[in-house]
Formats: C-alpha cells, structure tokens, sequence
C-alpha cells in the first residue's frame, strides 16, 4: 500500500500530470526514433541538430512566433548546412558536424545573452517539464503524435534506407526524400522534447532507448517495442523520483535511462562471456 501511495500521491496535482503526459509522449517518438540513429549511426547527427536549434529560439522570440518555428527551421539548416559542406569540401562529415553545430550552438548563447527575454537559458538547456503549460502540452502531444505516426507508416522504407542505402536505391525507393524525411522528423521529435529535457539531454532520450533496446533484440520491430518500453518507463520513473528529490526531470530521466543501459550490458556482456567459456570447454572435451 506504500508504494502504490507514493506512485499516486503525485496525481494529485495537475502539474504532475501534465508533465508526466509530456514526458510520456516525449519518451514514446524519441524511443521510436532512436532505434533509426542508431541504425544509421546517427547520434552526432542527432547531438548537433539539437544544439543548433538555441539560434532559430532566440529568432523565433525575437520575431513573436512560436519558438518551435524557429526551432525546427534552425534544425533543418543546421541539417541542410552540414549537407552541403559535407558535399563539397573534402572533411569528413563527423568533423562538419561537430563544427557547424558548435558554431551555432555558440551563436544561440551569444544572441540569447543579448536578448532580455522571459525565457531562463536553464530551462531551454535542460528542459522544464514540470511548468509546462497546456498549450505547450497540447503542442508536444501534437507533435509527438504526427512523428510517431508517420515514423510507424514509413518504418520499412526508413529501416532499408538505415540499413543499405544502395538497396533502397535499386528498389525505387527516394534515397534523397528518405534522408531529408528523417532529418525533418529528427527535427520535430527534438522540438517536441525541448520542454521536457531540453537541447543538451534531448541526445540521450535520442540514443538510450535504441542502443538498449538494440543489445537484447534480433528483429527489428521487437526492437521498436522494447525501446519504447524501456523510454516510457524511464519517463515516468525519473518524473516520479524528481518530486520526491526535488530534482530537475530531465537530468533524472537521462540517469535511469543511463543506468538501465550499464545493467543490460553487464548482462548481455556476462552472458557473451559464459558462452565463450562454454564454448572453449566444449572444444577441450
């Protein structure tokens, strides 16, 4: 009866539940997503496109707009800009991306120390999931939403295109549209994360759940199921431990995420490890 009054009693209050739902639905299209990164070995790609969207915030603000326009336009240049470079210069792309998103991210904390605005740098770094709002719930719900949706309808063409590019390519598929399509929903999902995480802890919701999810899973749709199990979860654990620490959400989230990760991988590692020995045994005798 405790425990079930300690995972209740947070109920109580609206903020809770507006932000557990958030960090919910953030959970569920960053887990989905996650499992295409780590497929195509997107994590930087993932890291610089969430930092480079303090920039188009600050735009975003300046002009009265709504900051996830100016969010999701600065990703996608962030994207389009690291494309470009990339095809014309001979430096590798990890080494463009690292630049331009440094390069942007540096620009975003410059313009925002210039700006006054009603917005604290804390909150956009590491997100604020317990003041989030119902407009700015409803926009995360939205967003989450048509991503996961789209995502889930294109999965087979997005994993092949993940997976051997030049096999989707002979077989018709638009190897162009497909890698513009998941840099506007990596886009997107990062948008739809900024009030739970933040720019800097977005990656980790980004990464955690499909290289979790890729160590235990041989099929890929499997693989989707468990990391979304595995994000919701840390969502709604890492809500629930906040309150009662009073802590920030977001760095708790990323930490039981993080830990769930290490006791996979001591377990995947040892059970590696029994099979060799057993193996080498078997060989002896």
């Amino acid at each position: 009866m405790d425990i079930i009054h300690y995972l209740l009693e947070p109920l109580a209050f609206d903020f809770m539940q507006r932000a557990l739902i958030a960090a919910v639905a953030t959970g569920i299209v960053c887990a989905i997503l996650s499992c295409f990164l780590v497929l195509k070995g997107w994590s930087l790609m993932g890291d610089a496109i969430s930092h480079a969207v303090l920039p188009g915030i600050v735009l975003a603000y300046l002009a009265g707009v709504p900051l996830m326009f100016g969010a999701f336009g600065s990703g996608i240049f962030c994207a389009a800009a690291t494309g470009y470079i990339k095809d014309n210069c001979r430096v590798k792309e990890d080494t463009v991306m690292g630049i331009v998103y440094s390069g942007m991210f540096a620009l975003g904390l410059v313009m925002f120390s210039r700006v006054d605005s009603d917005q604290h740098l804390t909150h956009i770094l590491f997100g604020n999931v317990l003041g989030i709002t119902h407009a700015e719930l409803t926009q995360t719900l939205v967003i989450s939403l048509l991503v996961s949706v789209i995502i889930l309808v294109k999965r087979r063409d997005l994993m092949l295109y993940c997976f051997d590019p030049a096999q989707a390519k002979v077989l018709g598929l638009s190897v162009k549209l497909l890698h513009y399509g998941l840099l506007c929903l990596l886009a997107l999902a990062i948008v739809a994360s900024l009030q739970a995480v933040g720019v800097i802890l977005v990656i980790a919701m980004l990464i955690s759940p499909g290289i979790t999810a890729f160590q235990l899973c041989r099929s890929f749709d499997r693989m989707l199921i468990v990391a979304t199990l595995v994000s919701v979860f840390s969502c709604i654990a890492g809500t629930l431990v906040s309150f009662y620490i009073d802590a920030a959400t977001g760095p708790c989230i990323v930490i039981i995420q993080a830990i769930i990760f290490l006791v996979v991988q001591m377990k995947v590692s040892y059970k590696r490890r029994r099979q060799s020995l057993q193996a080498k045994r078997s060989a002896l005798l």
